[in-house]
């Protein structure tokens, strides 16, 4: 057989739909249609008969959605005190009455409790978008939208509180007798109407096909159809099994009627051995136009309060699992994060005897949805998003706590940063064994939507505890955002970023968009970092808006090599590291404010001989030697005691930096090079080319305010070489 063949073969096998392999168990056997068939029906409340106007394909024993026919108020959440813990609301806090029903038969309502003499309450029915002013709380009935009324129970406010519910009309039962066009349906509606719509809901016939197959050690196929679904599908404890649909295209998981933790997720994984789930498409609620919906709310007297808490949905969610794969899933309007994992994990050397080992999403896509696409909030290990599409997404590409994670090949437009790290402690294991590694290579990232409400950012982004970090070969393409950050400069819980390789990126940061931002390639502020052979430019003229390589001077250790960075407002620049005195312990004892100035790692230079520069006001304050800090109580150490207050500003320089900028070219950019660090004896600058060829040249190479070895650079092109 020859090549052509081979080619033809392969593409065969690739683009065939999927049958029902062998011995295998399918879904329409045990009741689920996959139908998108529906109805117009009349109801009457308390009895379980509907008249239909087509009985269609419907058949006794299915599952039934039917809109209109059910007022009730489920899903409530009580989130608090003062932060969005949430639980079920309880009973003896909140009644609720009234709905009309319409706008698709679901309203969803967040209340904000604010204590005091006499306790408030405002209240929103789009999800923070348009809140309604705050009132006091009567506990008579009080009207809210969609003839929604509530009445407070719970008089005792001590703090800040919210409280969500949904107001809904849609009642979900099952087919028990069909005579013509008459249903008897297992529930009585509680609504007289005769506008009902009665749908197929295919959620509980799915489970009861998986669970059969757990028990009987089978796979679970998914012929051609859209399966409605309430609920999402439970595989638990599962020792093997593939769940597999005809195709990605054809079969079709609808998950846009729930909304709440615990029913809103397509396919969870919850513990068990081995899981593969492939070829399927699926649907949730809210795209990317209700981003601002599903992030981060603004609540006045509650911390950390997210939309998805209270209206979400998602593709997967992986708890535990040991071996996963998910394969060629294809996912739409999810509100919460996309594809989710979390799982119990190492700690130094000790292992749990059940963890997430290894997770692979081959060639998926998340487009159209409301928060982030990738998400791994825990310690799972071995995570490999390989050949995936990521178009429109609200919130992260990709947000990873975890280890050994691979970011490979994969397409991102439009979307929210690729986030390493997000290990919120300082605990000794973190640093036995490592986070949140991670190798993103080979993407293509075009455009940028920007996180939240805040423009700028990084569209690679390591930070709070990443460790081991390699960023190569990725393209960027019209990026009016910034490119790949490795900072130590985060939380105070957090333990700095460090170790890493920034090689073979492709940054082209033209702007395309109708106000350019301001904008950095590469930025460094973390120790043990290698940038090289990165090109980072700006088609046309230079921008002065954006700025090439950025350093900042808590970084130790660094290597910066073979750069071609060219058309940029500035080149490369180099930044003093500063904080603040939060709190004196004593007069050589301090703690500082926590960001500008990191809390170093345990197995750290702990800042043992760094120099202190001090401020008062804008004014220059004398100088100190520090000791050391201290990793576990958090106190840095002066050799000499000085008089401190909180509010102090300083700055800090090592005793020898050994940073290396070599190499590099850097060319026609408005500042070629700002060294505005303090510098040291290790801070070199050498075989560099600098030069400008444009009419209107700069008349400045390079502009140096601390200490910096220059050596055999070429310079050319300017009218003055150095400050």
């Amino acid at each position: 057989m020859n090549s052509k063949h081979l080619f033809a073969l392969f593409l065969a096998l690739i683009t065939a739909e999927a049958s029902q392999p062998p011995g295998w168990l399918n879904v329409q056997d045990f009741g689920a249609s996959g139908s998108p068939f529906q109805t117009m029906a009349a109801t009457t409340a308390g009895s379980r008969e509907i008249t239909v106007a087509d009985p269609g394909d419907f058949r006794v024993g299915q599952g039934v959605m039917v809109s209109g026919a059910y007022v009730h108020y489920p899903d409530g959440l009580l989130f608090g005190p003062k932060t969005a813990s949430r639980r079920p609301l309880p009973d003896g806090v909140l009644e609720m009455r009234g709905y009309e029903g319409g706008d698709g038969g679901w309203r969803v309502f967040l209340l904000e409790v604010v204590p005091g003499t006499t306790p408030t309450f405002r209240w929103t029915d789009d999800l923070g978008r348009n809140w309604k002013d705050t009132t006091p709380i009567t506990g008579d009935w009080q009207t809210l939208s969609g003839g929604v009324q509530i009445r407070f129970v719970r008089r005792d406010w001590d703090a800040s509180y919210a409280i969500s519910f949904h107001a809904r009309d849609l009642l979900v039962s099952a087919i028990e007798k069909i005579e013509g066009n008459k249903f008897v349906l297992k529930h009585p509606a509680n609504r007289t109407t005769k506008h009902a719509v009665v749908r197929h809901c295919d959620d509980a016939a799915m489970q009861a096909a998986i669970d059969a197959a757990i028990k009987q050690r089978k796979n679970v196929y998914f012929p051609p159809g859209t399966y409605r679904m309430k609920r999402g599908l439970l595989v638990q404890n599962a020792s093997a099994i593939v769940l597999e649909g005809s195709s990605s295209v054809e079969t079709v998981l609808d998950i846009s009627e729930a909304g709440t933790p615990g029913e809103y997720t397509c396919i969870s994984l919850l513990g068990g051995t081995d899981v593969t789930v492939r070829n399927f498409r699926m649907v949730g609620h809210t795209g990317f136009d209700g981003r601002d919906q599903c992030g981060g709310l603004r609540m006045s007297g509650l911390s950390s309060m997210w939309g998805f808490y209270v209206k979400g949905c998602n593709a997967v969610a992986i708890r535990g699992t040991e071996r996963v794969v998910i394969e060629n899933c294809h996912a739409t309007r999810m509100a919460a994060e996309c594809f989710y994992s979390q799982s119990p994990s190492r700690k130094g050397r000790i292992e749990p005897a059940h963890y997430t080992k290894a997770i692979t999403y081959l060639r998926c896509s998340v487009t159209d949805s409301g928060r982030n696409a990738f998400n791994n909030n825990d310690g799972a290990e071995n995570t490999s998003v390989l050949h995936c599409r990521i178009v429109d997404v609200g919130g992260c590409a990709w947000e990873g706590a975890s280890r050994f994670v691979r970011i490979i090949g994969n397409y991102v437009r439009n979307a929210g940063p690729i986030a390493m790290g997000n290990v919120r402690g300082r605990d000794a294991h973190l640093e036995e064994l490592g986070r949140a590694q991670h190798i993103v290579a080979d993407n293509v990232f075009e455009g940028r939507r920007h996180y939240g409400k805040r423009p700028g950012g990084f569209m690679i982004h390591a930070a709070a505890g990443a460790s081991q970090i390699v960023v190569r070969n990725n393209i960027f393409v019209n990026f009016n955002s910034s490119g790949v950050r490795i900072s130590g400069q985060t939380g105070e819980r957090d333990l700095p970023a460090s170790n890493a390789i920034i090689t073979g990126n492709i940054l082209d940061l033209t702007s395309l968009d109708e106000v350019p931002l301001a904008r950095t390639g590469i930025e460094v502020a973390a120790a043990d970092v290698i940038v090289s052979d990165n090109q980072i430019y700006v088609r046309g003229q230079p921008d002065p808006l954006v700025t090439g390589i950025k350093l900042n001077e808590v970084a130790v250790n660094l290597n910066v090599h073979d750069n071609l960075i060219r058309n940029c407002g500035v080149g490369l620049v180099a930044e003093k590291a500063g904080s603040t005195v939060a709190h004196v312990v004593d007069q050589a004892t301090f703690l500082s404010s926590g960001r500008g100035v990191p809390w170093e790692r345990r197995q750290s230079h702990c800042y043992r001989g760094w120099n202190i520069v001090w401020f008062r006001g804008n004014e220059p304050n004398g100088t100190s030697v520090l000791d050391v800090f201290d990793p576990e109580t958090l106190r840095f150490k002066l050799r000499e005691p000085r008089e401190m207050k909180k509010g102090d500003r300083f700055e800090v320089f090592p005793p020898s930096a050994n940073w290396n900028i070599h190499n590099n070219t850097i060319s026609d950019c408005l500042k070629p090079v700002v060294f505005g660090a303090h510098g040291t004896e290790t801070s070199c600058f050498k075989n560099n080319i600098v030069s400008y060829s444009a009419e209107a040249a700069a008349n400045q190479a390079l502009e140096i305010q601390g200490k910096l070895k220059l050596l055999g650079n070429e310079i050319h092109g300017f009218g003055t070489t150095a400050k």
